[in-house]
């Protein structure tokens, strides 16, 4: 199936490349047709002035204006549908990467790491190499921030289902889903949050204005323009007309700081708002089927039957007007109609109708972003299962052919794993290398993309509703004077704190307690053990010490042993990753030690 989903992948982004080559080849055109046409007005038009016809002359620029403009507008929507589909190409092309396991283009959550989290940082979640950077197709902060918010912790059992079901729906929808993240591709990677001045502005309280002056800015032109009139038949009507143009003037003035601070906030927003509208318009066209898409479709409805997209579009329109009014043209418009004033009335007047819609149509576009992200999962990996949430009184975790969604399929090993409404802790035994903290990291990603919505690596999949709390990655701080085995206490002190005060907890422990010697590892490791034993705990520890293991004979209703080993064929050995009952007897590390000079061999044949 991943081979029809490559082949999709590599049809559509050709078919992007010949667009993209049809457009660029009618702006040329349109290039040479603006060249012409204006080499051919100016030498017209000095024609007309050669035989004194000047209302031709008039005429002639005139249409030589409208004629330009036309083919300036023309261009323009030729640009726009060639960056379109270049922006289209590259998701493609992101695709046929993300397949291959190479460098995905949008953010890979790095500022989410945090050491300090129930889970993330153990199980990669965020940053380099990670399950975020692996599925996130969030362009926009919002998205971003929204996907992050799902992996960081687990849904309800019926946010999770309306979300399984969402991310099957855009799975299927390649077209859709690939066309809105063209259209938000422009907020990649950008240097600053596109939308944060934005919400700045539109968290401004508004200055009131006179309502004398809004009354005279809606009347003012047409004032103006009876007084320019009337001025022709009634000389005296002049000395009206220059003092409305002073009297412009200095109002224009005494906005003139008010109209800069707005278009500094919110001035360069008019091309992103369209683009905005845009993503909008797509979802509220789409029919959707599944209720999340319906409900938040649904939340894009406006004020007074008005779609978001259509308010969004007005917006971007007036702030476009705004922009105009700085430039020498608007000077002029400033001095018949007040332009800028009435272009910031417009402004703050859309501003209190719209802001909790902006608000909310925001959102709605990052759930969105962060449902297409789930769903890459769905289309790119289709063997791939959602998970049946189960809410019996105990634990459950139970897994056919389960696997590291980070390793590439032709090179990881899958397992089963059962854990059936049950309280148990499972002692997991190996060799060094043989694949235990790979199988607990396993086991945990897996769960944490069931409890988000998203599909996990495994032919089947049911889990309990509950929190993921792991303990592998533990470091000393020179900066924060902690040692290793001070880092350990505190980890394990906040595993206890969570069991106190959290629901379900589920824990991954790897090798507990490294940093001191093995006598007080042992007995420390069967301290906690027998403490989370008490506390009706559920998780799994993965360790080396034989002893561990042991405890299974003092507790065997709550105790289950599991190892991974390794054959060792004319002194090679041979992982085979897979997971096995009972504990481990074969064991590697003199070997390892061996092969890189420190271990002598004749010790190790004694041994």
């Amino acid at each position: 199936m991943s081979i029809q989903v490559r082949e999709y992948y590599h049809e559509k982004q050709l078919e992007c490349e010949a667009e993209i080559k049809r457009f660029e080849r009618q702006i040329n055109i349109f290039s040479f047709l603006r060249l012409f046409v204006l080499i051919a007005g100016i030498f017209l038009f000095y024609q007309t002035i050669s035989y004194s016809l000047i209302w031709l002359s008039f005429v002639l620029v005139f249409l030589l204006i409208l004629g330009f403009a036309w083919l300036v507008a023309k261009q323009s929507r030729f640009q726009k549908h060639a960056d379109y589909f270049r922006n289209l190409s590259i998701v493609h092309s992101n695709e046929l990467n993300s397949l291959d396991r190479k460098q995905n283009i949008y953010s890979d959550g790095s500022a989410f790491t945090d050491d300090l989290h129930p889970y993330s940082s153990d199980l990669d979640i965020f940053g380099k190499g990670s399950l975020f950077g692996m599925i996130n197709r969030s362009a926009t902060n919002w998205g971003i921030v929204k996907l992050a918010g799902w992996l960081k912790g687990p849904a309800s059992k019926a946010v999770i289902q309306e979300r399984q079901f969402a991310v099957i729906e855009l799975g299927a929808n390649l077209i859709w889903k690939h066309h809105f993240q063209a259209v938000l591709l422009f907020a990649n990677k950008a240097a600053e949050d596109q939308s944060a001045e934005l919400f700045k502005f539109l968290n401004i309280s508004i200055d009131k204005s006179a309502s004398w002056l809004i009354i005279y800015v809606r009347w003012i032109p047409i004032v103006f323009l009876v007084t320019v009139i009337g001025s022709w038949f009634i000389p005296s009507l002049l000395i009206l007309l220059s003092v409305l143009i002073v009297f412009n003037l200095i109002v224009t003035q005494q906005y003139h700081s008010r109209i800069l601070k707005t278009d500094s906030m919110i001035g360069k927003m008019s091309r992103i708002l369209e683009h905005f509208s845009e993503a909008i318009l797509a979802i509220m066209d789409e029919n959707w089927k599944s209720v999340m898409c319906r409900k938040l479709a649904d939340d894009l409805k406006g004020k007074a039957d008005k779609e978001l997209s259509v308010q969004i579009k007005h917006f971007s329109l007036l702030i476009s007007h705004l922009t105009f009014g700085l430039t020498a043209v608007g000077g002029i418009l400033n001095v018949v109609m007040l332009w800028n004033i009435r272009q910031l009335f417009a402004i703050e007047n859309w501003k209190k109708e719209n802001h909790e819609g902006l608000k909310q149509a925001f959102d709605v576009l990052a759930s969105f972003e962060a449902l297409i992200s789930l769903s890459s999962l769905n289309t790119n990996y289709p063997e791939w299962c959602f998970a049946e949430i189960n809410e019996q009184e105990n634990y459950t975790l139970k897994a056919k052919s389960i696997g590291h969604p980070l390793i590439p399929s032709l090179q990881r090993v899958d397992n089963d794993y059962l854990l059936d409404n049950q309280l148990k802790i499972d002692i997991i035994t190996g060799s060094n290398m043989a694949g235990k903290s790979t199988f607990l990291r396993t086991l945990g990603i897996n769960t944490v993309l069931a409890l988000s919505g998203a599909p996990s690596c495994a032919l089947s999949m049911e889990v309990s509703r509950m929190l993921i709390f792991t303990y592998m990655r533990i470091r000393d701080s020179l900066n924060e004077s902690t040692s290793t085995f001070k880092a350990e206490l505190d980890r394990l002190q906040a595993l206890i704190k969570m069991l106190d005060n959290s629901g379900k907890v589920y824990f991954l422990i790897d090798e507990m307690l490294r940093g001191t010697n093995s006598v007080d590892k042992y007995l420390g490791s069967k301290a906690v053990i027998e403490k989370l034993i008490a506390q009706n705990a559920v998780g799994i520890v993965a360790t080396h010490d034989l002893q561990i293991a042991g405890l299974e004979k003092k507790y065997p209703d709550y105790i289950r042993n599991y190892y991974f080993d390794i054959q060792m064929e004319a002194d090679e050995m041979r992982f085979d990753y897979k997971l096995k009952e009972g504990e481990c007897k074969t064991f590697n590390a003199s070997l390892l030690l061996q092969r890189i000079g420190i271990y002598p061999e004749n010790q190790h044949q004694q041994d």
